[in-house]
């Protein structure tokens, strides 16, 4: 990398696996072969890059992961990838104050559901995105624009004093403690859910 480009001001981490077994069943479930995977894929893999990268980094480089609210929260599928999720934002804390010295930034997006093809695996996925937007207080879903463009904030100097963070990109959904409600035509008050159905 040195030679072809010099030293490097950023490097983001988009790597995440499960088995399909590990996600379609309980999380109970969840095979020690499928939970290795799931942990050295999504979150070592995390570890081994910045310590692949480190000589190459400039002063002020920043170090991007992509999460999700299934890591801190339960979400319906997404089981041994949630915790990988969680251990992989705790890395994210533990590789900040790591590299803090050096001046390295290391944070991660959390993003709301979007249509991937990683998604494609998680079950019910066309009711968990539909939910989010009848919920989140933007009443959207967020875009891939949405999630480059804030990328693009914490990959830059703009965000020159943030480190350890994770930086939710979801229209708001993660502030909600229970579903958003509304008026149904009687003005008995109902989930927006309901309603939107």
């Amino acid at each position: 990398l040195e030679k072809d480009f010099g030293k490097i001001d950023f490097v983001l981490h988009a790597v995440a696996f499960a088995p399909k077994e590990a996600l379609e069943n309980d999380f109970l479930s969840t095979s020690k072969e499928a939970f290795d995977i799931a942990l050295g894929t999504s979150v070592y893999s995390l570890v081994s890059l910045t310590r692949a990268v480190l000589p190459v980094l400039k002063g002020g480089a920043s170090i991007l992961t992509l999460s999700y609210l299934g890591g801190p929260k339960f979400v319906p599928h997404y089981n041994v990838m949630g915790v990988a999720k969680a251990a992989l934002e705790s890395s994210v804390r533990y590789l900040a104050h790591d590299l803090g010295s050096k001046n390295i930034r290391v944070n991660a997006i959390s993003a709301g559901p979007i249509k991937t093809l990683a998604a494609s695996g998680i079950g019910d996925f066309k009711m968990i995105l539909r939910y989010n937007e009848v919920n989140a207080p933007l009443k959207r879903n967020v875009s891939i624009e949405d999630v480059g463009k804030s990328g693009l904030y914490l990959l830059s100097d703009l965000s020159s004093a943030v480190t350890g963070e994770i930086h939710y990109v979801d229209c708001g959904y993660n502030i909600m403690g229970m579903a958003d409600i509304a008026k149904d035509d009687d003005g008995n008050t109902i989930l927006a859910w309901d309603e939107q159905k």
